[in-house]
């Protein structure tokens, strides 16, 4: 989730070049609806990535909340370029398992969604 589309389909090709299944959501709202659908289709995700801040919608700041609501198990990874933020360094008291500072690398989310997918994330 990120309402950069450069960012989303950057980062959407590095995932699908590792392997991975991606969806795309422009902000919190859109991923929340996303989310639901496919947990409620019995094909949940493995880790979703959401930008901390959206300036014009709901961004990962509000929709972890709603996501842990929806599944406690949620495994989500925050992403921002503010990377003094205390939800950055502090993400797993607001319900997330990793986080990841942007710009990042191919390395960097390579390893984080990994952690994340395996469980070892938190």
């Amino acid at each position: 989730m990120d309402d950069e589309e450069i960012l989303r389909n950057a980062a959407g090709l590095i995932l699908n070049e590792l392997g991975y299944s991606v969806d795309f959501a422009k902000d919190g709202k859109e991923a929340i609806e996303i989310y639901k659908k496919a947990k409620n289709s019995g094909e949940p995700f493995n880790a979703v990535l959401m930008d901390l801040t959206i300036p014009a919608g709901m961004g990962g700041k509000d929709a972890i909340k709603r996501l842990v609501e929806i599944d406690p198990d949620v495994r989500a990874i925050v992403c921002s370029g503010y990377s003094n933020d205390p939800m950055m360094s502090e993400y797993g008291n607001y319900g997330f398992k990793e986080a990841i500072v942007k710009p990042y690398n191919i390395e960097q989310l390579s390893r984080t969604v990994y952690k994340v997918v395996e469980g070892k994330g938190g």
